[in-house]
């Protein structure tokens, strides 16, 4: 067989090769396969990856938004049954044993506490105007900060029976003017940079796959010199000399991932590093895991009830899923692994 050294050139695309009897065609379109387009077929197989990882994430988080809808239209009702308008924990004495009957005020407990933290001034010429409540549930806590401030807040949501219960209630307690609430994600928010005072997350951050942009998306909406509260769950902060949690300390979180619809936990120091990459001011953090410590057991009480159960029976499979992972929340904080943290900030003027 003969063979002949050829040099083709095209626009910004060289290569030599064996002229041979047994043609072949390079990705680029030679009549022949040339060793040195094995840098281009390398740099377009990475391409074609990236692509396709980015087209998994997109579908990974479609479907991780339709659970986290999903599971709220189903579970809200119960809990608001039960529980009251206010969808998550209280403040309580660590000492107490909390129970149903006291669980509101420790609820309203909770804001009070996470706004005096945050160093919110109840000044009538200093408290916040304009409002957002980013994860808003049935719309507890725009509402009472509504009535207390006398401010204007939206709320968003992933859940459309959460919205429509939400405007609802705001309604009927006379705050349509104040309260309002609507479909939207907290990745990419349906508002205008710079147009709160208070930004308030009250534990809808350990639902976001994403926590760079969630994180950002509160800054931009954010007024200069407003101020912004996360209120979450974490993963306890790793020691210098760890890369990542123990192999059990993942399994664990792995189960609550799947039963409350959650993406990747992080920790607390992590939020921190990403407020501080925006360039926002005053950022502290506190751990108030020792403060909600009677709240799952309370909470398994009352579902315990049979008020409890037969609402659970009918509200579906993921809220039964959803109370069924509830010792692992107390697993996991009296091994110190889950965190109850609050997170605050504010945007320089």
């Amino acid at each position: 067989m003969t063979t002949t050294t050829t040099t083709n050139s095209y626009p910004h695309h060289t290569c030599q090769f064996l002229t041979i009897q047994r043609h072949r065609t390079c990705p680029t379109r030679h009549r022949f396969l040339p060793r040195t387009c094995a840098p281009v077929t390398r740099k377009l197989k990475l391409v074609v990856a990236a692509a396709e990882t980015r087209a998994m994430k997109a579908a990974e988080d479609s479907v991780l938004k339709k659970g986290i809808a999903e599971f709220y239209d189903e579970s809200s009702g119960v809990w608001e049954d039960i529980w009251g308008d206010h969808m998550h924990h209280g403040f309580y004495d660590p000492d107490s044993t909390a129970d149903v009957s006291d669980h509101r005020a420790a609820q309203i407990r909770m804001i009070d506490e996470a706004l005096r933290f945050a160093g919110v001034s109840e000044d009538p010429t200093k408290r916040p105007k304009s409002v957002v409540d980013v994860g808003c549930g049935i719309g507890g806590s725009s509402r009472y900060i509504a009535s207390k401030f006398g401010a204007k807040c939206q709320g968003i949501t992933l859940s459309p029976v959460q919205a429509q219960r939400a405007n609802a209630l705001a309604a009927a307690q006379g705050l349509s003017d104040k309260a309002s609430f609507q479909v939207a994600d907290a990745l990419e928010q349906p508002f205008p940079d710079g147009q709160f005072d208070l930004v308030w997350s009250m534990e809808s951050g350990e639902h976001m796959p994403n926590k760079a942009k969630f994180v950002n998306e509160l800054a931009r909406v954010t007024a200069p010199g407003g101020t912004i509260i996360i209120i979450t769950w974490c993963h306890r902060d790793l020691a210098p000399t760890e890369e990542s949690l123990q192999p059990w300390e993942k399994e664990l979180l792995n189960k609550i991932c799947d039963s409350f619809y959650l993406p990747a936990w992080c920790s607390t120091a992590e939020y921190v590093k990403l407020l501080q990459s925006l360039s926002l001011q005053d950022i502290k953090s506190e751990d108030w895991s020792q403060y909600v410590a009677p709240f799952w057991p309370a909470v398994i009480r009352s579902a315990l009830t049979w008020k409890g159960l037969t609402s659970l029976l009918r509200s579906g499979w993921k809220t039964i899923k959803g109370a069924l992972a509830m010792p692992l929340m107390i697993e996991g904080f009296k091994k110190d692994l889950i965190k109850f943290a609050i997170i605050t900030c504010r945007k320089p003027k």
